[in-house]
């Protein structure tokens, strides 16, 4: 399935850069942090990719520059990043406040989430902008819990440059080789998964239980 993913992916991200190339990079994480599968394993490499062969960037006609990729990548996340913060804090909230009892979501839960963004929202933020998978969905509990939005856009940016600069280098290094950076880092996407559906269990097996 991933295979056949990075099939669709890869055309659209050579496409896109081609036409719009900073832009392209940009739109193309803004895609990503709003919770749509396109990991920035594959946008941010191939970015520097394109840096290493000195491709010309389109609209201002000059070769890819390292920074002029790492910009793009941190404004795309932090677009797409307050995107979905939107969702969670005018749409989720909402529905939860309502319908969250149907989904084993109490007052109480809510409370708890608000209480944790209150005193650690600005580390889980930033450190989860670093993380494969979590990085994506962060965002939308920001949001429903409410998280002050220039906390959450300030620690938003400071998590995503180090990403951003880490996997543009990678693809820059590697070169022709920098789909290797996917395939290395997608362990890490599995054990990351398996830890939020871990997560996941125990918060329905406590509810039943109750």
């Amino acid at each position: 399935m991933l295979d056949v993913l990075d099939g669709i992916v890869l055309p659209f991200l050579e496409s896109l850069y081609a036409r719009f190339g900073y832009v392209g990079v940009a739109i193309a994480m803004t895609i990503e942090s709003a919770a749509i599968p396109i990991p920035s394993e594959l946008i941010l490499p191939f970015a520097g990719w394109s840096v290493a062969r000195g491709v010309t960037e389109p609209l201002t006609g000059a070769a890819w520059s390292y920074w002029g990729a790492v910009v793009a990548g941190v404004v795309g996340n932090t677009a797409g990043s307050l995107a979905s913060y939107a969702v969670g804090a005018f749409g989720g909230r909402p529905l939860l406040d309502r319908w969250g009892r149907y989904l084993l979501i109490s007052a109480h839960d809510l409370d708890l989430a608000d209480r944790w963004f209150a005193r650690y929202g600005s580390a889980t933020v930033f450190f989860s902008r670093m993380l494969p998978v979590v990085r994506t969905f962060i965002s939308v509990p920001a949001g429903v819990a409410r998280m002050p939005l220039w906390r959450f856009t300030l620690f938003s940016i400071a998590g995503a440059i180090p990403w951003v600069m880490l996997l543009v280098w990678g693809g820059q290094v590697l070169g022709a080789n920098w789909l290797a950076i996917k395939q290395s880092l997608r362990g890490v996407d599995y054990l990351v998964a398996a830890g939020i559906l871990l997560l996941v269990g125990l918060f329905v097996y406590r509810h039943v239980r109750r």
